[in-house]
């Protein structure tokens, strides 16, 4: 535990973050280095949470012709495919880990109760939250921030593409500049698109420290957890 920098974690994961280079789906192999990351960490006595999000299946923009609550709803449910699919990867490494979701489907999934959550997490099990807050209108980005308050992360680590906060989108503008350390009235006032706008204003309102890295190389969530210099942190 010496090198430990934190002792419990939610880390946000995109659902693209799963599909791999066919962009569409679960990659099995993409999923499983993660997972070999994850436990990992949890090996290094680390109590980890996640949430995923569902764009590798659906996102509610998608439905532009389609009823917006229809959407989101569709949207949510793709994000407890991929949390099933996380769980049956970690377990198949040997890391016990529970589904919790906040639209009710008891057969296949634990309905989100905080306390219940928090004692896994205290049992060493990976507590995996699928369908963002169950509510429309609400990102995944958001139901991030307000599981890591709930559960009292230290941290969120949120994966994304590209290895951290830039001035503008480096994949469209080769002048953008990397921030290493940022704060979020920074990141609200030059709409840096980190996360959406409700999301970043809660991480704000309730001191909740941020570190955005690059998921495609999943050996950063063991550099994170070890509180090398990695991404952008945004306090």
């Amino acid at each position: 535990m010496s090198e430990v920098k934190y002792k419990r974690v939610l880390l946000k994961l995109s659902g693209e973050a799963l599909a791999g280079e066919q962009k569409t789906g679960v990659d099995v192999e993409t999923v499983g280095k993660i997972c070999d990351k994850i436990k990992e960490i949890v090996d290094m006595g680390v109590q980890v949470a996640v949430v995923v999000g569902g764009g590798n299946f659906w996102r509610g923009r998608n439905g532009h012709q389609m009823e917006r609550t229809t959407a989101d709803y569709m949207g949510m449910l793709a994000t407890a495919m991929n949390g099933l699919a996380l769980q049956d990867a970690l377990e198949a490494r040997g890391v016990y880990s529970r589904v919790q979701t906040s639209i009710e489907m008891r057969e296949i999934a634990e309905p989100f109760i905080q306390r219940k959550a928090e004692k896994h997490l205290n049992r060493g099990r990976v507590v995996i939250f699928a369908c963002g807050t169950g509510h429309p209108y609400f990102t995944t980005d958001t139901a991030a921030v307000l599981r890591a308050i709930e559960i009292k992360a230290e941290i969120i680590l949120l994966g994304k593409t590209v290895d951290g906060v830039y001035s503008a989108d480096p994949k469209l503008d080769s002048t953008a500049t990397k921030y290493d350390e940022i704060s979020y009235m920074e990141v609200l006032e030059k709409d840096l698109k980190v996360m959406d706008s409700t999301a970043t204003a809660m991480c704000r309102d309730n001191d909740m420290p941020l570190l955005v890295f690059e998921i495609v190389k999943p050996e950063n969530i063991v550099k994170a957890i070890k509180g090398e210099k990695i991404g952008t942190i945004v306090r």
